[in-house]
């Protein structure tokens, strides 16, 4: 056996460098690249690994380690999971920084490499700088808060470990069930040592997606209920995109006479003006994808985790005969909720079930509902988005505007807040991926690294971000990194004076305004913050705009620019849109001195009604 003399760090870089992937017939590097920041925990071991290999395998600097772990995710949503990224950093509070992305990825199943720097295996430095020591386990480090947010987790005290810990690495971050997170802590001593490593583990390979196919009798079963159904109903979630299933979808949609509603991470699945389409379901839905949940009788959940946004708190879909069929690769998602389990790769399911049916269709009278839900709600929303003279718009009227000045081939990019559910509502997106989500953990400061990992996985499609000034002030750090790195990102930028979405819940909730918006908080004086002054600081060219006009103009002029445009607008911190959703399970206090908490309550009581528990 032929071997090479490699430090672990070397085996590391050298070993992914190897990993190709598949795509359209053509052969491209699996992982597009390392996210890094140095430290005294990863510098001499990994920094000078990938120094040597730093043309097959670029390295990309960041300036804050969630925010280059959020872009490394990101840019796998964007490639379908066919690609991805890794992330490395020191010992300490930069491996910490990564782990709120660790728990976005683990949420959202999705693959990311992290590799932060870890104590000393031989602890003759001990404690080194930045270690978290335990009094009662002497095996404890930082990195195990990687733990319960990573699909697999290994510490390599000894070089010749990383073979099977690589090995087990791919076979998770490239299976369709499995997909999640891996974190590797590399001892900063065991980086630096060398082994004679088989040359064989460096082979190229090439990774492709495992399609599952269904059992026959998982199959059988779930023909059988749809063809029972008098008010079947699809719910399409990010399993669909995933598996390339758009076309599937909308062939067994069109085919068998069904409508469908798409999920946060299901928006983009089947084109907005699409006959089949009625857009958002759940919380944030329309009212025309709602109408028809709470009738369906069979719910075909297709590559979707049925989260409580989606489900409305397992309170949506009424019809007390109802039967879910979960379509999934995941075991665990498809038999969510007693649901008959079609465990299954999204686009063969939806092929092979459709071959089940036959000529089977939905019931004409049923269709036709649909027909007229969707055709109510069309008329209702564009109320909502129409253009308006508003010195303070609604993030609606805002979306409007930035809808109005896109392109078909435009990415919209957002995350936590009201916004996400605007958009889930309003935005009309006519091709794959042009609705880029981060809602499954809701993560606050994702949108701007978000948007540049889009643009980093697709340069050609044009990448617009929406975020709020309180999502802004927690991470900008990598508008920065787009200018730095060429990757222009047009970023709208809606200022309402704190966190307004979370002040309407509490609102709604029969709290007081409350520490949210600004002007109800602690303060000696209120900020008077310059956006566009600070977006400017970056690098990013920036403007404040007064109104929906001149936003659709900044837009327009933001298309041509050759770098980053940060565009500000203020907004009215109350206004959203009342038409459409679903009830959200938040509980309320069961005892208060404030009548309208009190009022709430009764009215919470009354919500809880509706939910089937274990159903």
């Amino acid at each position: 056996m032929s071997t090479i003399r490699l430090t672990m760090a070397q085996a590391v870089a050298r070993f992914l460098t190897a990993q190709k992937t598949e795509i359209d017939g053509q052969i491209l590097p699996l992982f597009g690249g390392v996210w890094a920041i140095f430290g005294h925990g990863n510098v001499a071991g990994m920094g000078e690994a990938l120094h040597g290999v730093r043309d097959q395998l670029p390295t990309y600097r960041g300036h804050n380690e969630q925010g280059m772990a959020h872009a490394a995710i990101a840019f796998a949503k964007a490639s379908r999971r066919r690609r991805m990224m890794a992330c490395t950093t020191s010992i300490g509070p930069g491996a910490t920084n990564m782990v709120t992305a660790a728990a976005v990825a683990h949420v959202n199943r999705l693959p990311v490499l992290l590799l932060p720097g870890d104590v000393f295996a031989n602890r003759k430095p001990d404690p080194v700088l930045q270690q978290v020591e335990s009094f009662s386990d002497g095996t404890v480090s930082a990195n195990d808060c990687f733990r319960p947010v990573s699909r697999y987790f290994d510490r390599i005290t000894r070089p010749e470990q990383i073979i099977p810990a690589l090995q087990r690495a791919m076979t998770v971050l490239t299976d369709p069930a499995e997909c999640g997170p891996v974190t590797l802590a590399l001892c900063q001593d065991t980086q630096a040592e060398a082994y004679d490593y088989p040359e064989s583990f460096f082979a190229e390979k090439i990774w492709t997606p495992r399609r599952i196919r269904p059992d026959e009798t998982e199959l059988a079963e779930a023909a059988d209920l749809i063809r029972k159904a008098k008010k079947p109903f699809i719910v399409a979630g990010g399993g669909v995109l995933y598996s390339n299933a758009e076309k599937a979808l909308a062939d067994f949609a069109e085919k068998h006479g069904l409508f469908v509603g798409e999920t946060q991470g299901g928006k983009s699945s089947i084109a907005h003006d699409h006959a089949a389409c009625l857009g958002a379901v759940g919380v944030t839905g329309t009212g025309a994808a709602n109408a028809l949940a709470e009738e369906a009788d069979v719910v075909i959940a297709v590559g979707t985790r049925l989260q409580d946004f989606t489900t409305g708190s397992w309170a949506l879909f009424k019809n007390p005969n109802r039967r879910i069929v979960g379509l999934n690769v995941q075991t665990f998602d498809a038999t969510k909720h007693n649901a008959a389990p079609l465990v299954a790769d999204a686009r063969v399911g939806l092929e092979e079930l459709s071959r089940a049916l036959g000529t089977w269709k939905a019931p004409e009278a049923w269709t036709a509902k649909a027909r007229d839900e969707k055709a109510r709600w069309f008329d209702t929303a564009a109320r909502y988005t129409d253009p308006t003279n508003a010195e303070l718009p609604s993030d609606a009227q805002v979306i409007g505007a930035v809808q109005r000045t896109s392109q078909p081939t435009d990415v919209v990019v957002c995350a936590a807040g009201g916004l996400p559910g605007e958009l889930h509502k309003h935005w009309k997106a006519l091709q794959p991926l042009g609705y880029h989500m981060e809602y499954g953990y809701s993560c606050m400061g994702y949108e701007i690294a978000g948007g540049l990992g889009v643009k980093m996985a697709d340069p050609s499609r044009e990448v617009i971000v929406m975020v709020g000034d309180g999502s802004y002030l927690m991470m900008n750090s990598e508008l920065a990194s787009s200018v730095m790195l060429g990757k222009k990102l047009t970023v709208v930028l809606l200022d309402n004076r704190g966190y307004g979405c979370i002040n309407r819940l509490q609102r709604a909730t029969g709290g007081e305004s409350f520490n949210n918006l600004l002007q109800h908080t602690n303060h000696v004086t209120l900020p008077d913050i310059d956006f566009a002054a600070h977006a400017a600081s970056l690098g990013a060219q920036a403007i404040k705009v007064k109104g929906i006009g001149e936003l659709e103009d900044a837009l327009k002029q933001a298309r041509s620019a050759d770098r980053s445009t940060v565009i500000v607008i203020d907004t009215d911190p109350l206004a959203s849109t009342d038409a459409g959703g679903h009830w959200w399970d938040v509980a309320v206090p069961e005892v208060s001195v404030r009548d309208q908490v009190n009022s709430a309550r009764k009215n919470y009581e009354n919500a809880l009604t509706a939910q089937r528990v274990g159903d």
